[in-house]
């Protein structure tokens, strides 16, 4: 437990707050979240807790590798016809919406046992289930990165001492199209009922969940590193027997999208940090001059809650 828990614990939130000024934000990250006595329950495919999307934009035709602990991900954009039948290039999907939405959908997937997914009965409450402010810019964010996410072709190679194994195809079956949002009417347009994972993804996703904390994401959910990092952490941290050192070189690999230098990188790595460990009060992480280690800890939800709801 970070020095940031131990305030709170010692002089609650508010003195907390005044103790550690410059601390302000982690501390009401960290107080949001130890104030959760049964939190909500989301999970993500263990895939995208060792790779993820790109932070930033690519070009529309550029193809995305990123690689993990015995793991490679590859996506390919592709395209999708617009309202006009007129089909176009989607770029690969990028940054905190782009994660969001999947959560949201691998959630909602796993509690349901369902490959359907339900949308919400409107724009609004669907961003207010990711926890994410409703705006004229946040929608068309998130109706970008839904074409993004509904066009590209992912694999998933993995390295086993039996050999190499993948999932590949598109995330989801079919379209993800979201109504027109320059509607002025006094109700917000729907989007559509439901969208389809694909078969591929959604066996994979059941094979191999990872629960993570609701409240938790909704702390970083602006946040793409935070949100990598914390669900490494999630993923590897209670499966471990010792403690396990990972080296810079290793980090800079997985997290350091963006920077052609380790030693960038890891100028930057700190805060990161800081934020995924005060969404995870449990998390034993330390940091020093050859990189980080990882300590064994108790999973960010507790064994109690982990039933799916």
């Amino acid at each position: 437990m970070s020095n940031v828990h131990q305030l709170i614990l010692q002089h609650g939130h508010s003195e907390a707050r005044r103790l550690l000024p410059e601390g302000k934000q982690l501390i009401d990250m960290a107080a949001a979240v130890m104030a959760e006595d049964d939190p909500a329950l989301s999970f993500t495919y263990s895939g995208f807790c060792l790779t993820s999307f790109p932070h930033k934009k690519l070009g529309d035709s550029e193809r995305w590798e990123r690689h993990g602990h015995n793991v490679t991900l590859t996506i390919d954009p592709g395209s999708l016809p617009n309202a006009d039948g007129v089909t176009r290039v989607h770029g690969v999907p990028y940054g905190s919406r782009a994660r969001m939405i999947m959560l949201y959908l691998q959630t909602r997937a796993v509690q349901t046992n369902n490959p359907e997914v339900e949308l919400g009965a409107s724009m609004r409450d669907w961003l207010g289930r990711m926890g994410i402010s409703v705006g004229g810019k946040t929608l068309k964010e998130v109706r970008d990165q839904a074409d993004r996410i509904a066009a590209c072709n992912l694999t998933f190679t993995w390295r086993t001492e039996r050999g190499s194994g993948f999932v590949k195809g598109n995330i989801v079956k079919g379209g993800f199209r979201l109504q027109d949002l320059e509607d002025r009417s006094e109700q917000p347009r729907l989007w559509v009922d439901t969208v389809r994972l694909s078969d591929d993804f959604f066996q994979a996703l059941r094979d191999h969940p990872v629960p993570v904390n609701e409240t938790a994401l909704r702390q970083i959910a602006n946040n793409s590193a935070a949100i990598d990092l914390y669900t490494w952490l999630a993923y590897r941290l209670h499966a471990l027997s010792k403690p396990t050192p990972v080296t810079w070189a290793a980090m800079h690999q997985q997290f350091g999208a963006g920077y052609k230098l380790v030693r960038q990188f890891k100028a930057k790595f700190g805060a990161v940090l800081e934020a995924a460990l005060a969404v995870y009060p449990e998390a034993v992480v330390t940091m020093d001059d050859q990189g980080v280690t990882l300590y064994p800890s108790p999973p960010p939800i507790r064994e109690r809650v982990t039933a799916l709801r």
